[in-house]
């Protein structure tokens, strides 16, 4: 490839600047006006260094063509303005040139954009990857899983009508070319309660929906289904609809993906048979009918349903039946069967539709997996992708919230600790003096919730587990007793509290303050939510279907493998699962995409600074900058700085015949740049302060513009002397034509 003149995707814009390193002065007003500007440009991509902030622009924008790809595919991470295909290109070849295994980490609130940008990875890194027909095949299979979960695992919130209702990791693995060869999913607590109920404006998993508006009618009348949103009592209806969204043309399009990723047509319509039956569990409904001991025990009103439900699962009616009225709890030798009232039936249905629907989702992405895992044994190079859920505060925040706010305070965590590492490796691998940097550890608040005895999470369980009376209020008065004196924890309950004085607030609630901003947990539901309980007798129905799929996803209902040890809760089987994600993180190369969203309205060009400013402090970017300028603020390979400025300098203008350390050493000596402004390390200069570097700007501009008028002088120069001889030329032309015709004429009078 011809060598190109390296362009400062940082300064020559003059949009704002590119790397927030080099804003000067540096403070919170100055970062907002920054994105703001550039945003107002359609420049929605600016770095912290080696960060990508991506500010969710509600709209297409022209940015990722073929040509893009190709401008950005083997250059320089700084040499064209920033952009996520210049991330996802630098991760790719430490990958595939320094056999470095990465990690692109994804963060950012609900609607920010972090679905679309996971996408952009995957696809940018799929279009410069090789090519070939069993390439191509793996490489359509890792694109063609994102349709099929987002089906199943996206619904449409207040702020975000694709808003990823549960965590996605995948490993994609290269082989030693830097081909795929296949990949590896991980899927973080899908939000299961949204199958039974979802907030006002929001809607349930997107699958229902396309179900029902693009399935034909053979297919809707064989699943028993009918069109009508309507008719089922877990479609909330004030927002079936979305502008802009064509369920009818998304289901054909999972459909189409599912065969692409290898899902056979009966598997495909045992996975629809499994939603349609999740569906019409809604329209069952009790009512209570009086035994003769004076309990009341429920009935089902209308059997039709749950008919319809067990010629579907081909279970028998009358065992399913009877677990909705019914409830056994095995001890030892000991069977008790205890009979359900209403509000215990209503319970019972509700678990088992979203224990039904979660244990689908996590059978899909273990399906998948067996279709794009690699199929050889060879050591791989590993990519992984993270698009996980942001941190959230609603008006109302529940257990869901909880675990998705822990989760994201230990990405906060890592983020801190791996920038940091990254920061001090790079000094140290280039032989740089390091400067330690103080920084906010939220490792206090980590451990209030995570601490094996007394954090959050392990009271929460040990107060499942405890024999007795077991409720929200008790789980909180323990919470008051421990935490009471945490500087990171309130309750209305707890003794010196601010929370005293302020009477708005209820008592069946606690607030942390996390690292994004304090958050109010209402207490309602926690102990529910965490013991995630499926009565056996309705296990044990689901495993004598006929249906081989439902068989399949409850094994602890076959009654020869009885546990009668109670399974884990939802909040312990998340840390592990979170803690196994942050070791697998730790030991790749992190690159980060921090996602804002610009409003709340979901709308193109508007941009609420206040908005803004709460993420940006949430996310911590201004103490990123900080971070990455206590040292050094900016860091250029030598070959590209001396391109960029070599005109700055008679010794190495036009050309430098030495090694580029030295004609960088010889440039900034001519140009008496102070010593203390740079160091010189391994492979890079190091720049401490942005003026050094706006100055070196300021003065290549001068020296093209001088250099502009030096062309524009030799050139019409070259033009007026070639006018002039072009001129002189016809003159002589024309003489000698003058002449040649007086010739002739004198020889017509000679032969006369």
């Amino acid at each position: 490839m011809a060598k190109k003149e390296v362009k400062s995707s940082l300064l020559d814009n003059m949009i704002g600047v590119g790397d927030t390193v080099l804003l000067e002065p540096l403070n919170e007003e100055t970062f907002i006006d920054n994105l703001k500007k550039r945003f107002d440009h359609n420049e929605i991509y600016t770095y912290i260094g080696s960060v990508v902030i991506s500010v969710n622009p509600y709209r297409s924008l022209p940015i990722y063509s073929p040509e893009k790809v190709e401008d950005y595919r083997n250059r320089n991470f700084y040499e064209l303005s920033p952009h996520i295909f210049a991330l996802s290109d630098e991760a790719y070849r430490s990958l595939r040139d320094q056999d470095k295994d990465q990690c692109i980490l994804i963060t950012g609130e609900s609607g920010a954009g972090k679905t679309e940008a996971s996408k952009l990875v995957m696809s940018y890194v799929a279009a410069v990857c090789g090519k070939g027909a069993e390439v191509n095949q793996v490489k359509e299979q890792l694109l063609q899983s994102t349709p099929v979960l987002e089906a199943f695992g996206n619904a449409k919130t207040v702020r975000n009508d694709n808003s990823s209702r549960f965590g996605k990791y995948m490993d994609i693995e290269f082989d030693f070319k830097g081909d795929p060869l296949g990949g590896v999913i991980s899927n973080y607590l899908l939000e299961k309660s949204r199958v039974v109920k979802q907030p006002r404006g929001e809607r349930n998993f997107h699958v229902f929906y396309q179900l029902l508006s693009g399935a034909s009618e053979e297919l809707l009348h064989k699943l028993k289904l009918e069109r009508d949103f309507s008719r089922y009592n877990y479609l909330s209806l004030d927002s079936a609809k979305v502008n802009g969204v064509d369920d009818a043309a998304n289901f054909r399009t999972v459909r189409n993906a599912m065969q692409i990723v290898g899902f056979s047509d009966p598997e495909a319509e045992s996975v629809l048979e499994v939603v349609a039956a999740v569906l019409k569990l809604g329209n069952i409904e009790f009512k209570p009918e009086s035994r003769m001991n004076g309990l009341d025990e429920s009935k089902i009103k209308d059997k039709n349903e749950l008919k319809e439900i067990c010629e579907l699962t081909s279970i028998d009616q009358v065992v399913l039946e009877r677990a909705f009225s019914f409830r056994t709890v095995e001890a030892k030798q000991e069977k008790v069967s205890t009979t359900l009232n209403v509000a215990q039936a209503y319970y019972a249905r509700d678990a088992l539709a979203k224990n039904l629907y979660s244990r689908l989702f996590s059978w899909l992405v273990n399906r998948i997996n067996e279709s794009i895992k690699a199929q050889t044994k060879v050591r791989k190079k590993v990519m992984g992708v993270l698009d996980i859920y942001g941190f959230e505060i609603f008006e109302d925040n529940s257990f869901e919230q909880f675990i998705i706010n822990y989760c994201n305070e230990k990405l906060q965590q890592i983020f801190i600790e791996l920038t940091l590492k990254e920061e001090q490796e790079e000094y140290i691998r280039e032989d740089i003096e390091w400067t330690h940097i103080d920084y906010f550890n939220n490792a206090i608040i980590c451990d209030l919730i995570e601490n094996n005895t007394n954090g959050i999470l392990a009271m929460l369980d040990e107060e499942c587990l405890r024999p007795g009376t077991v409720t929200d209020e008790t789980f909180l008065e323990k919470l008051n007793q421990v935490c009471a004196t945490h500087q990171h924890f309130e309750s209305r309950m707890s003794k010196c509290s601010r929370f005293l004085n302020d009477t708005t607030l209820p008592h069946s609630c606690f607030r942390i303050q996390h690292y994004a901003g304090k958050v109010l947990y209402q207490v309602e539901g926690f102990v529910d939510k965490n013991n995630d309980l499926l009565y056996r007798d309705l296990s044990q129905a689901m495993w004598k279907a006929g249906h081989a799929l439902i068989k399949s996803l409850f094994p602890e209902g076959n009654p020869a493998k009885v546990n009668l040890k109670r399974p884990p809760t939802a909040g312990s089987q998340f840390k592990a699962s979170v803690a196994t994600l942050m070791k697998n993180l730790q030991t790749k190369n992190p690159n980060y995409i921090r996602c804002i969203k610009p409003n709340d309205k979901k709308a193109a060009h508007i941009f609420s600074e206040s908005l803004v400013c709460h993420q940006i402090r949430y996310l911590g970017l201004l103490e990123n900058v900080r971070v990455r300028r206590a040292g050094y603020a900016f860091r250029q390979a030598y070959e590209p700085c001396l391109e960029r400025y070599k005109m700055l300098c008679k010794q190495t203008w036009p050309h430098w015949k030495g090694p580029a350390r030295s004609g960088v050493e010889v440039l900034f000596n001519e140009l008496e740049i102070p010593v203390e402004e740079y160091s010189f390390g391994r492979s890079k200069i190091f720049i401490r302060n942005p003026r050094t570097l706006f100055q070196l700007e300021d003065l290549r501009k001068q020296r093209l513009e001088d250099l502009a008028t030096l062309i524009q002088k030799i050139y019409r120069g070259w033009k007026c002397r070639t006018h002039f001889l072009l001129m002189k030329g016809l003159n002589d032309i024309f003489e000698a034509q003058k002449a040649i015709e007086w010739h002739e004429d004198y020889k017509d009078d000679d032969d006369k």
